[in-house]
């Protein structure tokens, strides 16, 4: 196969339009990890390759740290000029710890928040992640304070509140320092949160600018007719004409997933998450720009061009997923392309400097919801999905149970990463394959109060005997999985592949597993203290190179376990579709490294 040249190796070298030379230069030294998707491109890749698939299952444990903190821990570590930054779930502490002394702790933050936040955050208490530039550690708190620390001391230099939790609005996700801006996003679509992203000034922490998801243009920081969704204008009102009355102001689409960046295009990618209420016969229409990948301007926020996945979502499949930016040829010729795997199922490829749909196919075969998705460019459906009614949740109104659906809310993929090699040109994915029984029922607004309006039963998809997880190799120009993994559960860790030909991921279980990166054969495994949702990560400190991960177990699969739920209705649907992981893990809140023996 010809070399697949990804947008992280044209990210290292700084151009005159880029100001945050620190940050690409700190991405471009694969020794280090300053944002959690490794580079601006989202690929999760190393090139660090010390540790290869000749000598990975030689990998032994180095050091180990334990948080203080329960419930599931997302995310990765961060580790510039020999510190290794680690964070936990709620109440968000970040440690500094000295890579010369085995994680000797240098400094502590541990943020005062009012414990009643814990009470609007979804789907457990947890936290996605720190990013790092130009001195500084950011922290987004679950209380929406955004907190910018001197990465030498912990000393705070500057902190803003970025929403209020008296309106549900909380945070799970990491930010991304771009140029002089941090790009941060929201969560509390489920308590009809207006969702909205914003970009705060480095130096101060002042707000630059802020663009929302849902309602007029000027407030969306969309322009009617340079706006574009797959090459047409958008045209005036294009969010408010597809909603009824003010439902917008409640309409949720809020994008608490990752964010991508390009610095040659100079565009910031992300997803918007479900509209407000899961129950769709209480907000007809399309529910504009809901369940919608953005391109935004990095500079003033204004959105390039958009492409609405589900339009009028019936199912929560929310758009947030990581967006992965790669130049590869397709029909011969080298594209810009963003590679998008939601949770609905399908894996769009698209050109990310036009929007233009190159493919939408589905990477998890059980998906019935839609047979597919339109690609007849003279249709007037082009680029929707087409639905199948028999698997709706609205034909006969609300109270009534729709059954089969595949796959569940919680996706054939959520929120955790997948990876991209520039070596194999293929995408690494966590996956679950799980279906659900769907009811709608009325819902009243009231703020900071759950505005969901549906209850779910989610349980395996048929035909995995009972399995619920696999982890795939996915070719994102053919649209089709070239290997997979059957894995007992959900995998909930986001994937890194490296330079060395492995590609690492954890299991619910609590295995850190590497496998061939283009056979997936397995290569290692570890059984680390608890379930593992967080991301592997790779770095290099005095010519030893190191992998580690955060174990924990948690997240919306595991949050019947880690909040110890007894409500068969609790978690919205998982706490029984996840009930076995009890026998195989426990609560616990570890970082564990690991490295080859003798110093290698």
């Amino acid at each position: 196969m010809a070399l697949v040249l990804a947008l992280a190796s044209a990210v290292m070298a700084p151009t005159s339009a880029v100001a945050n030379d620190d940050v690409l230069r700190r991405t471009a030294d694969p020794a280090q990890q300053v944002l959690q998707t490794v580079d601006y491109a989202n690929t999760r890749y190393s090139r660090l390759d010390r540790i290869n698939a000749g000598n990975v299952g030689q990998l032994q444990v180095a050091w180990t740290f334990s948080t203080g903190v329960l419930r599931g821990h997302e995310g990765s570590p961060l580790v510039v000029d020999g510190v290794m930054y680690v964070h936990t779930p709620f109440p968000n502490v970040v440690y500094a710890l000295d890579l010369d002394n085995d994680g000797r702790i240098l400094w502590k933050y541990e943020p005062q928040q009012d414990s009643d936040v814990a009470a609007i955050m979804c789907c457990d208490l947890v936290y996605r992640g720190l990013a790092y530039a130009q001195g500084l550690v950011f922290l987004h708190q679950a209380d929406t304070t955004l907190v910018a620390l001197d990465a030498k001391t912990g000393a705070v230099r500057w902190k803003v509140a970025n929403g209020d939790p008296r309106k549900g609005e909380t945070n799970t996700a990491t930010v991304m320092p771009v140029k002089d801006k941090l790009i941060v996003g929201i969560a509390g679509a489920e308590f009809g949160a207006r969702g909205h992203i914003s970009a705060y000034n480095i130096a101060d922490g002042t707000l630059a600018w802020r663009a929302y998801s849902t309602g007029p243009d000027a407030e969306i920081l969309l322009d009617p007719q340079k706006t574009t969704e797959l090459g047409k204008p958008v045209g005036p009102d294009s969010s408010l004409k597809s909603w009824e009355g003010d439902q917008w102001k409640i309409g949720g689409g809020a994008p608490w997933g990752w964010f991508a960046y390009d610095p040659a295009l100079n565009l910031v990618y992300y997803g918007s998450a479900n509209p407000g209420t899961w129950n769709p016969s209480q907000r007809p229409g399309d529910n504009k720009w809901a369940m919608t990948i953005f391109a935004r301007d990095a500079d003033t926020g204004m959105a390039r061009w958009v492409y609405q996945m589900t339009p009028h979502d019936q199912w929560d499949y929310d758009g947030v997923n990581e967006m992965i930016l790669t130049d590869q040829p397709v029909d011969g010729r080298m594209r810009k392309l963003l590679t998008h795997f939601d949770r609905n199922g399908f894996a769009y490829t698209l050109d990310r400097a036009t929007g233009e749909l190159l493919v939408a196919e589905k990477f998890e075969p059980g998906v019935n919801w839609a047979t597919g998705v339109d690609m007849d460019e003279t249709s007037p459906t082009y680029g929707r999905p087409i639905l199948d009614p028999k698997y709706g949740t609205e034909a006969e109104g609300e109270d009534v149970t729709y059954s089969g659906i595949c796959p569940a809310a919680i996706g054939a993929k959520n929120q955790q990463p997948g990876a991209f090699s520039p070596q194999t040109g293929l995408f690494y994915v966590p996956g679950s394959a799980l279906c659900m029984d769907y009811e709608p029922f009325h819902v009243d607004y009231a703020a900071g109060q759950p505005y969901v309006g549906a209850t779910l039963t989610m349980y395996p998809a048929p035909g995995g005997e009972g399995r619920t997880g696999r982890f795939i190799a996915w070719d994102n120009v053919k649209g089709r999985v070239v290997w997979q993994v059957p894995e007992r559960f959900s995998v909930w860790s986001g994937a890194l592949a490296t330079a060395g030909g492995v590609v690492f991921y954890g299991t619910l279980e609590g295995y850190l597993k590497a496998v061939d990166a283009r056979t997936g054969k397995e290569l290692y495994r570890f059984r680390t203290p608890s379930g593992i949702v967080g991301n592997v990560m790779t770095y290099e400190h005095r010519g030893r190179q190191y992998v580690a991960v955060l174990s924990g177990v948690g997240g919306w699969a595991g949050i019947g376990l880690a909040a110890g739920l007894a409500d068969p209705n609790a978690g919205s649907g998982a706490k029984d579709a996840y009930a076995a992981l009890g026998s195989y893990t426990a609560l616990g809140g570890q970082l564990t490294v690991f490295a080859l023996p003798g110093g290698r």
